[in-house]
């Protein structure tokens, strides 16, 4: 839902309210509780989308160059632009922490599944 602003001439405020649409009726003020408030111009942003994302990605040429060599940093690089800067589970940031040293954690993560199955290294599920 979009965020509009708006303008009361009674107590002289501008406040800022989520409406369904451009059609929706003006809220009351919080302020004074007038009713029909004006609606004002104001700025907008626009969030990047995945695809601005992986475009920026595939124009960064070092980027690139390293994931294309399997470069464990370069792969936690691509992560982190891909999250768009979402926090992350504390396991996900152990492994990230672990390319970006160029380290591959897949070892890690076989023996972490392997301790939670109950299974020990070199066994397979059938024995």
């Amino acid at each position: 839902m979009p965020i509009y602003e708006y303008w009361c001439d009674n107590c002289r405020r501008t406040m800022s309210s989520y409406q369904q649409g451009f059609h929706a009726p003006a809220p009351a003020c919080p302020g004074c509780g007038k009713a029909g408030l004006s609606r004002v111009f104001s700025a907008f942003s626009v969030g990047r989308t995945h695809r601005d994302v992986y475009e920026s990605i595939l124009s960064d040429r070092q980027l690139t160059r390293g994931m294309m060599r399997n470069d464990p940093r370069a792969l936690a690089e691509w992560n982190r632009r891909m999250s768009g800067g979402e926090k992350s589970p504390p396991e996900y940031e152990e492994i990230t922490d672990r390319m970006d040293k160029g380290e591959w954690p897949a070892t890690q993560i076989e023996q972490k599944k392997r301790e939670k199955s109950g299974r020990r290294s070199g066994e397979s599920k059938s024995s």
